[in-house]
């Protein structure tokens, strides 16, 4: 009898360890490059990280990027060099709950705030009555479309856009197909915070190989920095409260889809065709029978859900065709 509890002990011991993640994982040389070429603002009492380079002479353009679940900025490091080539300055922010922005909890995490954070970005950085361009994927789309729509509303404090390229995000919830991990974690209060503790590395990496193209997985190194950014101060145990964005898709579909299709501002749609999340020919066939105004770059057959990592080189050639157009 004795051994028997012995035995449950040992197995036990790892399990709480997996379940706590001890240690947690250390940034890698990429990592700390990207961390310490960025600063911090507070918004409402809240860090939020960002990176602001200077880049062309001769252009007072500005692009300002915004990111994908459950990811971070870092997802741009492969086309942040050669943007700064084309713009006067380059921004990106981590949004709350990701990154290396806070990320606290018990928190309501919401679009409208994201949107929020990201107007009180500019106005830190004196950008208010800039005229500013803004590239979006997945999360970040709809981030965008808040933004969207404060703007054609004229409301206070708005960005004052000069175009927006969106690229694989889920801005239709009815061509939206979240991952299982992603439905029982935004859906399930009792077995999420379970869950957000017991998904360790190798769950994730099989997460996010599903939505990388047979030809363009990341390497080990880079699924380990992305994972790696998600733990930064516990990011894996918000997971689950971000996750109700998907729900304020559909709560708020009218408002957000009702910009897209109304707006004047230019709009483009970069898209990777093998993506699982908006899956084709459904959902694209769906953006360009409802927004008139946008054109639409489809990548090769083989992109998938993150096209500025999995071909950077045709996803800055589609966006300086379309920055040019007009």
């Amino acid at each position: 009898m004795r051994e028997w509890w012995i035995h449950v002990g040992l197995i036990c011991i790892p399990l709480v360890a997996v379940y706590l993640h001890i240690p947690p994982p250390q940034l890698s040389p990429a990592l700390q490059k990207w961390h310490s070429s960025g600063d911090v603002f507070l918004f409402r009492g809240r860090k939020v990280f960002y990176r602001d380079s200077y880049g062309a002479l001769g252009s007072s353009d500005v692009v300002i990027l915004l990111h994908g679940f459950p990811t971070s900025s870092y997802d741009w490091n492969k086309i942040w060099g050669p943007l700064t080539l084309r713009f006067h300055r380059v921004i990106a922010l981590d949004f709350l709950g990701f990154g290396f922005s806070d990320k606290p909890r018990p928190h309501r995490y919401s679009i409208f705030e994201q949107a929020s954070i990201v107007e009180a970005l500019v106005a830190h950085l004196g950008l208010s009555n800039q005229r500013v361009n803004l590239i979006s994927h997945d999360y970040g789309d709809t981030v965008a479309l808040e933004l969207l729509y404060r703007g054609d509303q004229n409301r206070t404090g708005h960005l004052i856009l000069n175009s927006l390229c969106l690229s694989n995000g889920g801005v239709f919830p009815e061509t939206h197909h979240p991952r299982l991990l992603q439905t029982l974690l935004k859906d399930s209060s009792i077995l999420s915070s379970v869950l957000t503790r017991l998904t360790n590395f190798f769950i994730f990496q099989k997460g996010i190989k599903e939505v990388f193209g047979p030809y363009t997985q990341p390497t080990d190194a880079e699924f380990w920095d992305m994972w790696t950014v998600l733990r930064y101060n516990d990011g894996n145990l918000v997971v689950d409260s971000i996750l109700q964005y998907i729900n304020q898709r559909l709560k708020h579909r009218d408002r957000w889809v009702g910009a897209l299709t109304s707006t004047f501002v230019p709009l483009h749609m970069i898209y990777g065709p093998m993506d699982p999340v908006n899956p084709h020919p459904q959902f694209i066939r769906h953006y360009l029978h409802l927004v008139k105004r946008s054109t639409v770059t489809v990548l090769d057959d083989h992109i998938s859900h993150y096209p500025q990592l999995e071909d950077p080189t045709g996803f800055l050639k589609a966006y300086y065709n379309f920055i040019h157009s007009f």
